[in-house]
């Protein structure tokens, strides 16, 4: 085959967020199928510099070319190397506009887009909106998405497929336990305290993952009863950092609630896997890739029950979904994992059959060389 593939993304390597995330897989299993169809591939970044990619995992940096913020430079590189693609796969929707100027010389080029979550879902009315109808198959992360841009004013041409994330294929399993010993002394956490995990960042923009509704439902549960320890992990601003300080404080939780500040990717399998629980009842997740890494090292998960993080838990066959706004349900689920030494363990097979690597390139393959 002759096809020429152009995948464009905003970041890939120079940040560490869900979309690179994304980007970083998405990219290795565009590569392989590329060199199993004989097709070309272009990967083009524009926040990216090309030397982000020296020493990657993911595909040859012989692939991918990083513009440094340099708008001018990506969109010019991206409009001329679209025109003689057969397929553009853009990563975001704010590189809509490079994808609708692509069809509006070419119209016969392929236009796919990745859709993650609350990015598109807050897309205002408008230009932007207006541009989505350029594209002829948008890859939605969950159920959620899909449903809530086919409530868009769009064209019914417009093809919307579920492409759920999937697991990192490189994601470190090793488990080490000098590590774990170090982090429970680091964080004072005793051998009879059961470890409650959530992952994210303190914003208020990201509020909706709940953090706060578990802390209230924390503060329910009898404390002489229970030993436990909570941990968020992730980086802060000083404004939701003394919010959620405070509600620490109001609820007499001190030294039951631990926030750890930035955890860098390479230490993330340590918290995993000295957890007991990991929690996040979020009201607007995509999918939830932090879900899947969870549960692939063997961390009981409860989620949310209203958004994608329905698709990363199977609907409940992998974990448990609650009422994220009703706090009482929140606790009544942790007290049932805090209360029993029954094996909530996610069945790993049905994780791996449903999000491996394996499934994911598998799921792409026909989209890809549609």
């Amino acid at each position: 085959m002759n096809n020429k593939i152009l995948f464009l993304t905003l970041r890939v390597f120079s940040a560490k967020g869900g979309i690179e995330k994304v980007c970083c897989v998405f990219g290795k299993a565009l590569q392989e199928i590329c060199t199993e169809s004989q097709c070309s591939l272009q990967i083009l970044s524009s926040h990216d510099k090309t030397i982000d990619a020296v020493g990657n995992q993911y595909f040859p940096i012989q692939l991918f070319s990083g513009f440094g913020n340099n708008r001018f430079l990506f969109v010019l590189n991206a409009f001329l190397k679209g025109i003689q693609s057969n397929l553009i796969v853009i990563s975001h929707v704010n590189l809509l506009p490079v994808g609708w100027l692509i069809k509006k010389i070419a119209p016969n080029r392929r236009l796919v887009m990745l859709a993650h979550g609350i990015e598109i879902w807050s897309l205002p009315l408008g230009i932007k909106k207006k541009m989505l109808n350029a594209c002829d198959e948008i890859l939605c992360v969950s159920q959620f998405t899909k449903d809530k841009i086919a409530a868009f004013p769009i064209s019914k041409n417009i093809k919307l497929t579920v492409l759920n994330n999937c697991i990192d294929p490189y994601l470190e399993s090793q488990y080490n336990n000098d590590n774990i010993i170090n982090l429970r002394k680091k964080y004072n956490i005793d051998q009879t305290d059961k470890v409650l995990f959530t992952l994210a960042r303190l914003d208020a923009n990201e509020r909706y993952k709940g953090y706060d509704r578990v802390i209230m439902a924390l503060a329910a549960i009898e404390k002489k009863t229970y030993n436990f320890k909570y941990i968020i992990g992730g980086s802060s601003d000083e404004i939701e950092r003394n919010y959620v300080l405070e509600l620490i404080k109001k609820h007499n939780l001190e030294g039951r609630v631990i926030l750890t500040g930035f955890i860098p990717d390479e230490d993330l399998k340590d918290y995993f896997q000295m957890s007991d629980l990991y929690i996040m009842p979020s009201l607007n997740e995509g999918f939830g890739i932090v879900f899947i890494e969870a549960m692939f090292y063997g961390v009981p998960v409860i989620a949310g029950n209203t958004d994608g993080s329905v698709d990363a838990l199977l609907n409940g066959a992998l974990g448990q979904l609650v009422n994220p706004t009703n706090v009482d349900e929140i606790k009544n689920a942790i007290t049932s994992h805090l209360e029993t030494d029954v094996n909530r363990r996610p069945d790993y097979n049905l994780l791996m059959t449903h999000f491996s690597y394996d499934q994911y390139k598998k799921k792409l393959l026909p989209i890809i060389l549609n």
